[in-house]
């Protein structure tokens, strides 16, 4: 059995996105996510859910897919997140969506 097929699997929403895993999903993603990254499952309430694949030495994490998730990596520095710890929920801000995003 592969060592990959033991690893704890944990769905992150992007309000409890860490500094660490951001860092994680910039550094495998440095252009960015597409569809071809963008895997989909059903959760326990049988919704579809998109994410993106990142892994540490014992975790795959499941980091699902949205508008502020694809902003904030785009605007990603590491500079900004020096004065949290690496896994504060609370580091990783919501970023300001544009007029064309937000309700008409």
């Amino acid at each position: 059995m592969n060592k990959r097929d033991n690893l704890k699997r944990v769905i992150v929403d992007f309000k409890k996105l860490t500094p660490e895993i951001l860092a994680l999903l910039v550094d495998k993603y440095p252009h960015g996510y597409d569809d071809d990254h963008v895997i989909s499952f059903r959760n326990a309430n049988n919704e579809i859910v998109e994410a993106v694949e990142v892994t540490t030495e014992d975790t795959k994490y499941l980091v699902k897919v949205s508008t502020k998730l694809e902003l904030t990596m785009e605007n990603y520095d590491e500079d900004d997140y020096e004065d949290f710890d690496e896994d504060d929920p609370d580091a990783v801000q919501d970023p300001d969506l544009t007029d064309d995003e937000s309700d008409d």
